[in-house]
């Protein structure tokens, strides 16, 4: 008898089958407060590290761009913005596995008058949509989230244009002596203290600590990348690597 397929959940290692549900529930119990503990727990910063990501991406107006695990639209927002200041709009879809996640974009989006973002539920592995359809693929913080990354990364180069952008911003490895055991204290100790007091969730935010401490550094990250067909692969750092940014362009 061959033996069960798993994937890391955290510091756990669950049935492969059986982690996109535990994550699902996640994002289910934390989506209605998900902004603001993002805010919470980064000081704001996470909002630099977004806006630094659509910078690099330089959305153009009529481009068809594809934000897979964005469900509360922080990165559509500002592609939508960025297109609209060079003169036009640009043709956003959201993409995001969680129907409670995409509730708190389509809320945001009504909030802020946005049309021109489409929101979708799929699968980052089983994207629901055709083969070479968009200009640029973005994920911030969702990829290491999903149970095989290597199968959502070939799924990006899949759905990109051939000159197509590929950029992810993910929590990676702190490449700065003495930040690492600071960053160490607060993920383990304070943020799932926060999340049980502002979300009522502490084990939530416990595994979210977890899972970025579970993803690949930097350089194995860049290799995946490459493995999955996408071509010219850049990474910059961020916050001292706390989190990182990865480019790269399907050919």
């Amino acid at each position: 008898m061959s033996e069960q397929k798993t994937a890391s959940f955290g510091f756990r290692d669950v049935p492969e089958a059986e982690k996109e549900g535990l994550v699902r529930e996640v994002f289910s119990s934390v989506a209605a407060r998900y902004d603001l503990m993002n805010d919470l727990m980064s000081a704001g910063v996470h909002r630099i590290w977004k806006d630094a990501m659509v910078e690099w991406l330089n959305p153009r107006p009529g481009w068809k761009c594809l934000d897979v695990a964005g469900g509360t639209g922080d990165i559509a927002f500002r592609i939508a913005q960025m297109a609209r200041s060079r003169g036009g709009e640009a043709d956003i879809t959201v993409c995001d596995i969680n129907a409670q996640m995409l509730g708190e974009g389509v809320r945001r989006a009504a909030e802020k008058s946005e049309t021109a973002i489409q929101w979708v539920c799929g699968d980052a592995e089983k994207l629901p949509v055709p083969d070479s359809s968009f200009d640029a693929y973005t994920i911030a913080f969702g990829i290491r989230n999903v149970t095989h990354i290597d199968q959502a990364l070939r799924e990006a180069r899949r759905v990109l244009k051939p000159g197509g952008r590929f950029i992810c911003l993910e929590f990676s490895k702190v490449e700065v002596p003495g930040l690492d055991t600071l960053y160490d204290a607060y993920s383990f100790k304070l943020m799932p203290k926060m999340g049980g007091l502002v979300a009522g969730d502490a084990e939530s935010y416990r595994y979210l600590a977890e899972s970025i401490r579970r993803f690949p550094p930097q350089a194995e990250f860049a290799r995946m990348i490459t493995d999955a067909g996408l071509s010219r692969v850049t990474i910059r750092n961020l916050s001292g690597g706390i989190a990182a940014m990865h480019s790269a362009w399907r050919i």
